[in-house]
């Protein structure tokens, strides 16, 4: 591997189909969707793909719907030295539900994704990183249900996420044992940019991208956290009407490149799974 950076990254994969982006939820809610052809297991396999060719091992968000409905993806993941961890029963953005409602998701969907690959899922990111100031409660209930660490806050300002002043590095909670791993900024001019991947990662250059996590890792000398979907790798996917323009400009932006841009990701930097971070390591005795 030619890495631009001895710092080893976090890599994370949001294991959820094409129909059931946040941005979709009002015309595809859970219910309805089982009457969409399912395309996660053929993109989860892209993504497997050009892991296993660059030697690089990540952590998986995974839908607890898709972990009950293809529980053999599940186990190809893990089999193939992958972290599982929880990203909610049926993608609901946490702000919308209320305590009771999000600690039943989260505990029905660790259960699922716990039963099948036998093992502790330790690590949570909320849909659409739904944790936002409205939100902080939910940390109370990551703890109770023996979460480790959360990769939910996005330290930026969105329509629908974010908390602007919140840390932008890997940090314990204050006050919790609970671990923080915040999606990826590029401060500039004081303004914090999103540079994490996803959406981002077609919007901008690549030639940006790359740029922008260097200066995280040379100038800043901090780690930086990685996420992309499955459903980024597939611009064959069918097309959803009566989308918004933004919402469909955000979905569909660049899909053609991300497979080609990832590729070059992983060969440009080097990355593991966040599991594997010595505090965790730490809370699971194994150090």
């Amino acid at each position: 591997m030619s890495a631009a950076s001895a710092i080893t990254n976090y890599l994370s994969i949001d294991v959820e189909d094409y129909y059931q982006v946040s941005a979709f939820e009002s015309l595809v809610g859970h219910a309805r969707w089982e009457e969409y052809p399912s395309r996660v297991e053929e993109n989860t396999g892209k993504v497997l793909d050009l892991l296993r060719e660059h030697g690089v091992s990540a952590t998986f968000f995974v839908l607890g719907w898709t972990a009950k409905k293809f529980p053999a993806l599940v186990q190809r993941i893990q089999a193939l030295g992958h972290e599982i961890a929880c990203h909610s029963l049926h993608h609901r953005l946490i702000y919308t539900m209320t305590p009771a409602e999000f600690r039943e998701d989260t505990r029905i969907a660790k259960d699922i994704l716990e039963q099948l690959t036998g093992t502790p899922v330790r690590g949570y990111r909320a849909p659409s990183y739904s944790i936002t100031n409205a939100s902080l409660w939910a940390f109370d209930i990551l703890e109770e249900l023996d979460f480790a660490y959360d990769s939910s806050i996005f330290p930026i300002r969105h329509d629908r996420y974010g908390i602007p002043d919140a840390p932008r590095f890997p940090h314990r909670l204050q006050g919790r044992r609970l671990m923080e791993f915040p999606l990826s900024t590029s401060n500039l001019c004081g303004l914090n940019i999103p540079v994490a991947g996803g959406g981002y990662f077609r919007l901008f250059p690549y030639a940006f991208t790359k740029m922008a996590l260097q200066r995280i890792n040379q100038q800043e000398r901090q780690r930086f956290i990685f996420y992309l979907h499955p459903w980024e790798l597939d611009p064959a996917q069918p097309r959803l009407h009566g989308v918004s323009l933004i919402s469909r400009t955000r979905h569909y932006l660049n899909l053609n490149r991300t497979a080609q841009r990832f590729a070059r990701l992983l060969k440009d930097f080097h990355f593991q799974p966040m599991g594997l971070h010595h505090e965790i390591l730490s809370l699971r005795g194994q150090t």
